[in-house]
């Protein structure tokens, strides 16, 4: 049978098929912001990473990028492929890992600390569950206090939560700094009391801002509390004040203040699991694992996140 240039097999046998690592490189090159930084993120030579974007943009024919000796942006083209790129990317990650991790099955009550992946951690599970369908997960999102009650009681089998300094139980996880945040259209005062949400005392976000900012003698008022951290966030969206938020539970549509703003650095926190067992740990390994690998695709460009030894 000869096939003619409209028949449906002739168009599929002549379509070229993109390539994963292209592929990857040229999200890379996008986040980092140039050649250099993305062939240090994935371990290749600047050379290689070029060459993989040109093969890239052989294969579209359409070029994905401007580039200046000052300067580089998406072209409107790249702009389209980016998101399909990533697209690409994450459902090649997904079946890797699904065929690489041994299957995982059993139930586990899950214990999350509310203002840790706040926005996220729905999306997170979403895609879990979708690669470990056998294993069961009760989660319960609540404040660091509460989680570790429930453990202690039984209530819970597992918890994330945040480990104080010299604290030795638990397993740290990861490590990220806390971040002072407000309405982009929100003016800081220079003299005056800064205006201030948080969640209820005792609360470390609410303690290490404070703190700070009597070290810093800078004068200061509690204009809202909230039992949730997303009470917290939506006063901040609606410009009620400032707040200290975990650089993973920051919501869209604010701003991040520095020192530049006249505000003490406020340190980092460090999130563990609690509550680890020979039994459980076989089942929390893969969902932590993904956990930690979901935050180091979400944050790739920001301030630097670590991951806790």
């Amino acid at each position: 049978m000869s096939l003619t240039h409209d028949h449906p097999e002739y168009i599929l046998m002549s379509l070229t098929d993109l390539e994963i690592d292209a592929l990857r490189a040229f999200v890379t090159v996008a986040e980092a912001g140039g050649f250099t930084a993305a062939a240090e993120r994935l371990g290749r030579t600047q050379s290689a990473i070029s060459v993989k974007i040109k093969k890239l943009e052989d294969t579209l024919g359409r070029r994905v990028f401007e580039r200046t000796s000052r300067s580089l942006a998406l072209t409107h083209d790249g702009e389209l492929l980016m998101g399909y790129a990533r697209r690409l990317l994450d459902l090649n990650d997904e079946t890797v890992r699904r065929f690489a991790e041994p299957a995982a099955e059993g139930e586990l009550r899950l214990g999350v600390a509310e203002y840790f992946l706040s926005d996220h951690l729905p999306h997170v599970l979403r895609r879990f569950a979708k690669l470990h369908p056998r294993l069961h997960i009760d989660v319960r999102v609540g404040l660091c206090g509460e989680l570790v009650s429930a453990l202690d009681s039984g209530e819970l089998d597992l918890v994330i939560s945040r480990r104080d300094a010299g604290d030795n139980r638990g397993r740290g996880i990861w490590t990220e700094p806390m971040r002072w945040v407000a309405a982009p259209g929100l003016e800081i005062p220079a003299d005056g009391p800064l205006p201030f949400c948080a969640l209820p005392a005792p609360c470390v976000f609410r303690n290490r801002g404070l703190a700070a900012l009597g070290e810093a003698g800078r004068p200061w008022r509690v204009v809202y509390t909230s039992g949730s951290v997303m009470g917290v966030q939506a006063a901040v969206r609606a410009g009620l004040g400032v707040a200290v938020l975990s650089e993973s539970s920051i919501p869209e549509g604010v701003r991040r203040l520095g020192v530049e703003d006249g505000l003490p650095e406020l340190g980092n926190v460090e999130m563990a699991i609690f509550g680890e067992t020979p039994r459980n740990r076989r089942l929390a390994e893969p969902l932590v694992g993904f956990i930690l690998d979901s935050l180091s695709t979400m944050y790739p460009a920001r301030p630097p996140l670590a991951l806790a030894g």
